[in-house]
């Protein structure tokens, strides 16, 4: 009996070796289950043959009345972190500083629970969570329940490795499905279940929740003469450890940088979470020249992917004024970094969208940046809501100069008062916006000053800043140089390009881009002025909407006299643009920029694909005929890969015009 209790270890061990390890199974699950079952019969009549190694430890059963403390005999450190492809180059400067021409290994960062695992002439007798890194707890008994840790290595070895235990997102789903038929709140992520599994007493609980576990660090290894940690990780595939197979040796810091490109775009599709890539100098005796310090190791670093979503508290809803007198409600949050900018303000839309969402003051929500670029709030965290939040109401009166609100439509509120100043406030920010006029200098807070000192209280006073110098030069932050690169500033600005004046004007629906396609057509200001809402429908891309509203605009006499006046202040009326040309690579085609482009500017970019006779998009659909790719490129290449849409490189894109 203990003979075939033996062979039946040996075969199951083999098994989860090429199942875990080498992917390669050779044995159906059927065997495998059969093989199994022969073997908890034979431990359940013959109790005093179990052995410690046995592979029925994979299915829980220990229950342990606390976790006892284990002290690491070589510290378990955690990592520097980095953000950004810059801090990476200087990770590989400060490493080059040194002398050292370095081989780097590169390794997925799994978003799960560091473990060490001890093995005594190759059996597992102990495995300890990271802890303050000094000090763990022993999670044998959960540890032995993954078979992805082998209870037997194939040689008869003492060694410590470090690895990470995780849960599958498949996994995941497959548990919070049978938890919600149940009743029972679905477990949060992947890194929360797999850290809350190992925290069980009941061994049985982390058997169940199917755990994984890669290893990828050996903390002694000159102790077997291994000198790089490449090696170090050959070394622990053959004695029966499960390595990450998308570990990768590359030769210099451009080679990191593609690996973290490809792995950012590859993320969604793992079957596990990660959150970022370590990077580790190869060379051992290079780890050791470099050291330690206090807390982090000197030859290793983490990229952290930036943060998708994050928590962060709603302080309050406030109200804002827009140019064209409508409400918008606004989130005030608790500043916090997601995907490398601090966000601090998010705009809730109109008061349908707060209502939607369910958000009170006070809530813990969570935020995110839409396209990667405009902070958004999710939703409200409403299992952490205390009671003391507040409900969300909203206003019925202009919060600038107390005029009552008008609803337009269904979820939109305005002022109706023409003369309100926050209206003519963000009239002016417009104008002199980026995609307006172009007049750096004049933000937001800047314009607000301006506008309350009563300097500007009109587009053409702009134009007349330079008889406020006295009064500029005694106000806090205007020095004679700041004040003289203002100036000009203003003055380049009426050289600008027609389309720039248009779109400033802040006609109703008429965006940067449409204001190009009416400057490149009329050419002139007196010709746009004089179109009819016929003529207008006839060009591509202005609807009956558009041209309505354009005719409107024109129609009135203080908007006429407001040209004049700007005239008269020597703003150039005429479009200074480049013609269309009529290139079959752009012509009619909708495309889509996103990453970081090497040699272009996205204005440029976006200038070529329209001067070519292409559109561009911020969206990717079935209609979209390219997407241009850069460096970093975020969900918009995901999209463009699942409809199947054509990815366009830099390089090839410059090709095409």
């Amino acid at each position: 009996m203990e003979e075939r209790m033996n062979e039946l270890i040996d075969i199951i061990n083999k098994a989860d070796y090429e199942y875990h390890t080498l992917d390669n199974p050779t044995i159906t699950d059927q065997e495998y289950d059969q093989y199994l079952r022969e073997l908890f019969e034979i431990e359940a009549e013959h109790p005093e043959l179990v052995r410690e190694d046995s592979p029925t430890h994979h299915a829980g059963g220990k229950i342990i009345e606390g976790f006892e403390k284990v002290t690491h005999k070589i510290p378990m450190m955690s990592m520097s972190d980095v953000f950004s492809e810059s801090e990476v180059i200087d990770f590989d400067r400060r490493i080059k500083k040194e002398n050292i021409n370095p081989e780097y290994m590169c390794e997925l960062k799994i978003d799960g629970l560091s473990v060490s695992l001890l093995y005594e002439k190759g059996k597992l007798v102990r495995a300890a969570t990271r802890g303050d890194g000094v000090v763990g707890e022993d999670i044998t008994h959960n540890a032995k329940t993954i078979k992805a840790i082998p209870l037997k290595l194939n040689k008869d070895i003492d060694i410590e490795v470090r690895g990470e235990i995780f849960m599958n997102k498949k996994t995941l789903e497959d548990i919070n499905r049978v938890r919600i038929e149940n009743g029972e709140t679905p477990l949060q992520n992947c890194r929360n279940a797999a850290a809350g599994s190992m925290r069980q007493l009941d061994s049985k609980v982390a058997a169940s929740r199917k755990l994984d576990n890669f290893i990828y660090h050996l903390p002694n290894p000159e102790d077997y003469g291994i000198t790089t940690h490449s090696d170090a990780i050959e070394f622990m595939r053959e004695l029966g450890f499960k390595i990450n197979p998308n570990n990768r040796l590359v030769h210099n810091i451009n080679e990191v940088i593609e690996y973290i490109d490809e792995k950012t775009k590859q993320r969604p599709s793992l079957p596990y979470d990660i959150d970022g890539v370590v990077i580790k100098v190869n060379s051992i005796a290079n780890q050791r020249a470099l050291g330690y310090t206090a807390k982090f190791p000197k030859w290793a670093t983490a990229y952290k992917f930036p943060a998708e979503e994050v928590l962060t508290e709603l302080k309050d809803i406030i109200f804002t004024v827009g140019r064209t007198g409508q409400i918008t409600p606004n989130a005030v949050l608790n500043p916090t970094l997601v995907a490398g900018s601090t966000i601090s303000r998010a705009t809730l839309h109109n008061e349908q969208y707060v209502l939607d969402k369910d958000l009170k003051i006070g809530d813990i929500v969570s935020i995110r940046k839409a396209g990667d670029v405009i902070p958004e709030v999710v939703e409200a965290k409403k299992e952490r809501r205390k009671g003391t939040e507040k409900d969300f109401v909203m206003i019925d009166t202009c919060p600038m100069c107390g005029t009552k609100l008008v609803q337009k439509g269904t979820v939109d509120y305005y002022c109706p008062n023409d003369k309100c100043p926050a209206r003519n406030v963000e009239s002016l920010i417009h104008f002199t916006s980026r995609d307006a006029m172009n007049i750096t200098g004049l933000g937001d807070s800047i314009m607000e000053d301006l506008y309350n000192f009563h300097f500007i209280a009109t587009i053409p006073d702009i134009y007349a800043l330079d008889k406020h110098i006295k009064d500029l030069t005694r106000m806090e932050g205007y020095g004679d140089k700041s004040i003289t690169k203002l100036l000009e500033a203003i003055e380049a600005s009426k050289s600008n390009s027609l389309e720039k004046l248009i779109f400033g004007l802040g006609i109703p629906h008429v965006g940067s881009k449409t204001a190009k396609i009416l400057a490149s057509h009329y050419k002139n200001i007196d010709n746009l002025i004089s179109a009819t809402e016929e003529e207008l429908t006839q060009i591509d891309d202005i609807g009956k909407i558009i041209a309505k509203s354009i005719v409107n605009f024109f129609s009135k006499d203080s908007n006429i006299a407001l040209i004049e006046e700007l005239k008269d202040l020597g703003i150039n009326m005429n479009y200074l643009g480049e013609e269309v040309i009529s290139n079959d690579n752009f012509n009619g085609k909708t495309f889509v920029l996103t990453g970081t482009l090497e040699t272009l500017t996205r204005d440029e970019a976006k200038d070529i694909i329209e001067r070519n006779g292409g559109k561009t998009s911020s969206s990717v659909s079935k209609k979209t005929d390219g997407v241009i790719v850069g460096s970093n490129p975020g969900s918009k290449y995901d999209k463009a890969v699942e409809l199947n849409v054509p990815i366009i490189s830099e390089e090839d894109f410059k090709k095409m015009y």
